[in-house]
């Protein structure tokens, strides 16, 4: 499972381990969105989210919290990438410059990418708002013997891919 604030590099961190892991990838805001950035209904999220997390292996990447507890009983390890907000909030708006009116992909047919006020301020303000709730749920789930990784930034990614591909 991989977590983080936008712009982290969570899809692009998932799609390395994809790649290396040779597991199954899933893009959560893949199976959430709808065209026109139409949200999924609460109770059909959680059924589509018990539904991806059911198989024995996978990699996911995304936070939606309401549906957190799901994919952590069924995850063996979790990497959470805290970064500060101001290298998330480059990196989305560097994302919002290269595929502007097109869709990304990591996303849904049909949500091509704009520039939203609201959205960077949720991006500015995620450490915030959702830090600690991450740390509290994490240090939980880590007393139950699971793998946390905790990555704070692009070298320590790199290094972590590194001791993967040597293992």
């Amino acid at each position: 499972m991989v977590i983080g604030c936008c712009g982290a590099g969570k899809s692009t961190l998932a799609t390395t381990l994809h790649q290396l892991l040779d597991l199954p990838l899933i893009h959560l805001d893949q199976h959430y969105w709808k065209a026109d950035w139409v949200e999924t209904e609460r109770e059909e999220w959680e059924a589509k989210v018990m539904e991806l997390a059911s198989n024995d292996e996978w990699i996911i990447d995304g936070n939606y919290s309401g549906s957190m507890d799901i994919r952590l009983n069924r995850a063996d390890t979790v990497i959470y990438l805290d970064y500060p907000a101001i290298k998330c909030l480059s990196r989305v708006l560097k994302r919002i410059r290269m595929y502007k009116g097109e869709t990304r992909p990591d996303m849904p047919a049909g949500c091509n990418e704009r520039y939203d006020l609201d959205f960077l301020h949720y991006v500015a303000t995620f450490n915030i708002r959702k830090r600690r709730f991450l740390y509290n749920k994490l240090n939980a789930w880590k007393s139950a013997n699971k793998q946390v990784v905790i990555l704070k930034n692009d070298i320590e990614v790199e290094k972590y891919i590194n001791k993967l591909k040597f293992t």
